[in-house]
């Protein structure tokens, strides 16, 4: 297996520095280049195609929403996680219709870091569970939706971060069933992914997940 380039883009140095280390001590990740604001970010990329980038927020010069528009406007197949801190869920949705394919706190553990990567380098989407707690603890008013029993056990995993092989060796059911539903899912949810899935499920009150004290 190839090593899985990554490219970091944050405005502090230790931060950056911390990332790099953490994923030194996996072989199958390489970090390729470093960016401390998004205006750097896109000159890199006029010569680097990194498999992955790990996008913080809030920078000078030009923040992590332009860059990652920007940057998605050229290649809209690039995978972006974003790093977040526990207010940012304002900037959520703007990032998700950009395409943005995971968000993962700042503190998350290294193993839920090199997690997210190799998910969404699986063409997989990833959303921090202590990240959907916090919009659990604030949903607003729930929207009513009929889902079937068996969509919302799907709906369950979905919101767990399974692939749909893991969801139908859960369920034992195909694979093309489980793609089945989670189109129907999506439709009568008026949701353009799985992410937007993800959150529609939880402020709707369509999945219960654990919430940790």
């Amino acid at each position: 297996m190839e090593k899985i380039s990554i490219l970091i883009v944050d405005d502090h140095q230790l931060f950056r520095n911390g990332l790099k280390f953490i994923l030194s001590d996996c072989e199958d990740f390489e970090v390729i280049a470093e960016a401390s604001n998004g205006e750097e970010f896109i000159k890199l990329m006029k010569n680097l195609k990194p498999d992955i980038v790990l996008m913080d927020i809030n920078m000078p010069v030009m923040n992590g929403i332009d860059a990652s528009r920007k940057a998605l406007a050229v290649n809209p197949d690039l995978k972006i996680v974003i790093l977040s801190m526990y207010d940012d869920e304002q900037y959520y949705n703007s990032l998700i219709e950009l395409g943005v394919k995971g968000f993962l706190l700042k503190d998350a553990t290294s193993d839920e870091l090199k997690t997210s990567i190799l998910r969404i380098y699986n063409n997989h989407t990833y959303f921090s569970q202590e990240l959907l707690i916090k919009i659990i603890k604030n949903k607003e008013n729930s929207v009513n939706v009929n889902i079937t029993a068996r969509e919302k056990d799907v709906l369950e995993l979905i919101c767990k971060g399974l692939s749909n092989t893991e969801i139908s060796e859960k369920l034992f059911i195909s694979p093309r069933t489980v793609e089945r539903h989670r189109a129907n899912l999506l439709e009568k949810t008026s949701s353009s992914n799985s992410i937007k899935l993800v959150l529609f499920a939880i402020k709707n009150n369509l999945v219960q997940l654990e919430v940790e004290n």
